[in-house]
């Protein structure tokens, strides 16, 4: 049914990080650039979803290069995470196994910085299961590419040759990022999102990846991958 499957990380194929660590990582930015007792809530702003704009203001108020603390950010926020996932708090959902089921290449895209989707999936041992695995660069523009910017994902299909793809995700930026390259979409129903609402309307909605096998038909297991 798709030439490509392409999958967010974060939610989708391992669990999301506790925001408590990415908050834990954001202070200690601060720190790194000589910022000792930052304030509280432009330490969260920085942590998780920040926008060009809203960094470029922060950076104002302690006198930082918006460029060098953004990197220094995406390094130990990077760092973090992939720590996270050593201690085993950060963890594969049990279904990816499933993936070895569907008959078309598979993909990554997260927003989510690349040394990160790197290390995650190397250390779980997943990253012989895709083609290709996107994300961003630590530059401040990435973060105008993340989605719903259809960005990485038009790379993605672009590097997969696919006319026809389904991109999967747990939120609503991704379903958004699919309807902004015209490809369909299935939204995962995690248990961090059983009752989420949505105000998108996704192509499908699943309870995990074996429907997903279902959505796009089964191929044969390459064990050779196990």
């Amino acid at each position: 049914m798709y030439d490509a499957v392409v999958l967010d990380k974060d939610g989708v194929l391992v669990g999301r990080t506790s925001f408590d660590t990415l908050r834990e990582a954001a202070w200690d930015a601060f720190v790194s650039a000589g910022v000792e007792d930052p304030d509280l809530a432009h330490v969260d702003d920085v942590a998780v979803g920040v926008d060009p704009a809203t960094l470029t203001t922060i950076c104002e108020r302690y006198d930082l290069d918006p460029t060098e603390f953004w990197r220094i950010r995406d390094e130990v926020a990077s760092a973090a995470q992939i720590d996270a996932a050593r201690r085993g708090q950060k963890t594969p959902y049990e279904d990816v196994d499933a993936l070895r089921f569907i008959d078309a290449s598979l993909g990554v895209v997260s927003s989510n910085q690349q040394a990160t989707v790197d290390a995650v999936l190397d250390h779980f041992g997943l990253s012989e299961r895709f083609e290709i695995a996107y994300g961003r660069e630590p530059s401040i523009a990435s973060l105008s590419r993340k989605k719903p910017s259809p960005y990485y994902l038009e790379r993605a299909l672009d590097a997969l040759d696919a006319e026809t793809a389904i991109f999967v995700g747990d939120n609503e930026s991704d379903i958004r990022a699919a309807d902004n390259a015209d490809i369909d979409s299935a939204f995962v129903r995690r248990p961090h999102r059983r009752s989420t609402e949505l105000t998108c309307q996704p192509t499908y909605e699943i309870d995990d990846l074996h429907d997903l096998v279902s959505i796009c038909g089964r191929g044969p297991v390459d064990d050779s991958r196990e």
